[in-house]
């Protein structure tokens, strides 16, 4: 009987050495036969995986990083795979954006979609201006809106002022941040 309980005992702590090993550390594991598994990912996160409960999702949003001025391409390849992932606290997500501007490919036009990109910060100076050419055409597409009733509100008002006859909501690849 004794021999019993020793052995249930023994059982217990092993199952709870186990358990008390990180899910990070058993998914990086090496296993025989199979591949390997690499994490990069941000201190918090693993914590916050790991069920460490000091740290919760509120604390790992934080304020979103400031824009460098480069302005993203829809359809750039090295940017749209590099942003499929979370980057610090950018993503990339289907969307709408509110296209002001749409001209040839002659440097005029260049010149009209960067002007009117700059009508728009004057007006509406949080929303963010994207001036790319998309062949055969200069564009300038504004806002990042996660639906097409944000994009509906700011698009009303831009009609109102009369600033802006050519302007159309589009379907775009947007960035947000967690």
């Amino acid at each position: 009987m004794h021999k019993l309980i020793l052995i249930f005992l023994m059982l217990g702590s092993a199952v709870e050495l186990s358990a008390q090993t990180k899910f990070t550390e058993q998914l990086q594991k090496p296993a025989a036969g199979q591949g390997k598994v690499i994490l990069h990912q941000s201190q918090k996160i693993t914590e916050l995986v790991n069920g460490d409960a000091s740290i919760s999702p509120s604390a790992i949003k934080g304020k979103p990083a400031e824009t460098t001025g480069k302005k993203l391409q829809d359809g750039d390849p090295d940017e749209a795979s590099a942003m499929q992932s979370i980057t610090g606290q950018k993503v990339r997500m289907n969307g709408y954006r509110i296209q002001v501007y749409s001209g040839g490919n002659s440097r005029k036009a260049k010149n009209e979609a960067a002007a009117m990109g700059q009508r728009v910060r004057s007006m509406y100076g949080d929303l963010s201006i994207y001036t790319n050419f998309i062949s055969p055409h200069w564009i300038c597409r504004v806002g990042d809106f996660k639906s097409y009733e944000e994009a509906n509100e700011i698009f009303r008002q831009m009609k109102a002022t009369g600033r802006f006859s050519e302007a159309v909501i589009v379907k775009s690849k947007i960035i947000t941040y967690y």
